[in-house]
């Protein structure tokens, strides 16, 4: 049994993870990363963000062939699917960018080490191998864990991720499903569900609640399930699954009211729960060092990242907040840069929230239902993306802009929009929000014609009632 003394050691790779490391080699911290994955990157990079969005970004370029390419005087012909080239492009995409972080490791003097970490006692790392052989001790002033989330199981419905199927399983399927049922409207199981539709699947989702992205502006979520109708997707809500089983013949789900009521069969060939995530601690030995979790199961931490244990910090998708991969890198930064002894901090109310759908879901600050629970007053300026000139010189002219802000000064509150390229546009939003603008701001700031960008200007403008474009 070793023993080697770093100044901060990081559990777990994943963005919050691996960023953390970096930021901490970069202070001159002598710093390690426990990783249990073969690759670095985490669940983002190797099982989530990264190929999904090359799954999505395929499928779109897909569909664009099959159904928008003659409009613009490009004729084809008949287009047909290589989904093993697909794959391998999404597998390509991956691989390249976890080598990409191994040489960042290398370049910044990290040390890595392959194997499950655990808090082993004060200032203490064990490190297991995955073959359950003699673990490593590793020493260090700091702890930092950062281990991310799991997949939230369902009852009565068993992943074999073959035919039901978590998030990671739908995005290795070896053909196109006939029948997809996605179990939960949320962000992951649309952006998948849409992937799949793309490819040719009919796409059922099914949703607990009353409508699709249910933590989102409720305009936004109402206006967003009737553009994956009219996209083709069927939507079940108010309903929830009690049952999956798979025969011979394919998935038979249990689906009845959420409110109570007649349950009824529904046939399927792969199923997708999709229904959220937790934190994922397994292993850590949290008890036993002293470290607090709250009744969801997420380490309790103060507003430097610090746990109940001495010395011992988290951040990232095991502490409260949204499951995001670009908090957990923020939350990263800040936590290390305050143990060098440098202020920093992240302002939660200006963290973007992105659907990587098409047309895209963005949103950052408060959703009109918050502020009217809360009791503030707000004036609301919107703009339809089919008064936008680029909108339709594009012929994407779904959605809208929203921007919320203050009655008496003017200070932008909120954004969400539905449309093209919404991930992109929600950054300057973001950027005002942080530097505590004004919609006004917004509003005298000249854009270029013609952009999707002069929609933000126009809601800005509509937020003091004066939209120029319609």
């Amino acid at each position: 049994m070793s023993e080697s003394q770093y100044d901060l050691i990081v559990i777990g790779a994943g963005p919050g993870g691996y960023v953390a490391a970096i930021r901490a080699a970069q202070l001159g911290l002598k710093t390690a990363c426990v990783e249990k994955r073969d690759a670095l990157g985490g669940t983002c990079l190797n099982i989530g963000c990264i190929p999904s969005k090359a799954l999505l970004n395929s499928s779109e370029k897909f569909e664009e062939a099959n159904h928008s390419f003659a409009a613009h005087g490009v004729d084809l012909g008949a287009v047909k699917l290589n989904l093993k080239a697909m794959m391998a492009r999404k597998d390509k995409v991956v691989g390249d960018l976890t080598k990409g972080v191994a040489f960042l490791f290398k370049k910044n003097m990290i040390d890595h080490f392959r194997g499950a970490g655990s808090l082993a006692g004060p200032g203490k790392v064990a490190v297991t191998p995955a073959d359950g052989g003699k673990a490593e001790i590793l020493q260090a002033k700091h702890i930092l864990i950062a281990t991310g989330s799991d997949v939230m199981t369902l009852p009565g419905v068993e992943i074999d991720e073959k035919r039901i199927v978590s998030s990671t399983g739908a995005l290795t399927l070896a053909r196109v499903p006939k029948h997809l049922v996605v179990v939960g409207g949320g962000v992951i199981g649309l952006e998948l569900g849409s992937v799949w539709r793309r490819l040719g699947a009919q796409v059922t989702v099914v949703e607990f609640l009353d409508r699709v992205l249910p933590e989102m502006d409720g305009e936004v979520s109402k206006n967003f399930g009737r553009i994956m109708k009219k996209q083709g997707m069927t939507l079940r809500l108010g309903s929830k699954v009690t049952s999956a089983k798979a025969g011979k013949s394919g998935i038979k789900l249990g689906v009845e009211p959420a409110s109570g009521g007649k349950a009824e069969t529904v046939d399927c060939d792969v199923a997708l729960v999709s229904i959220g995530r937790r934190p994922y601690t397994d292993g850590l030995g949290l008890e036993k060092a002293g470290v607090k979790t709250d009744e969801r199961g997420f380490i309790v931490v103060d507003d430097r990242y610090r746990t109940t244990a001495d010395g011992v910090y988290a951040i990232g998708d095991c502490v409260p907040g949204p499951m995001l991969a670009h908090k957990a890198e923020d939350e990263g930064v800040a936590c290390v840069e305050a143990i060098a002894g440098q202020k920093s901090h992240v302002n939660y109310d200006a963290i973007p929230s992105i659907v990587y759908t098409w047309p895209e879901v963005a949103a950052v600050g408060a959703t009109e239902q918050q502020l009217k629970e809360a009791g503030t007053e707000y004036r609301a300026g919107s703009f339809p993306f089919t008064a936008n000139s680029r909108a339709r010189t594009n012929m994407e002219t779904d959605g809208f802009v929203k921007i919320l802000a203050d009655a008496k000064t003017d200070r932008v509150l909120g954004a969400h929009i539905v449309g093209p390229d919404a991930g992109t546009m929600i950054h300057e939003i973001v950027v005002v929000m942080e530097f505590g603008g004004a919609a006004e701001d917004i509003a005298r700031s000249t854009h270029g014609h013609p952009t999707l960008s002069e929609a933000v200007k126009e809601a800005a403008l509509a937020v003091a009632g004066r939209p120029v474009h319609i």
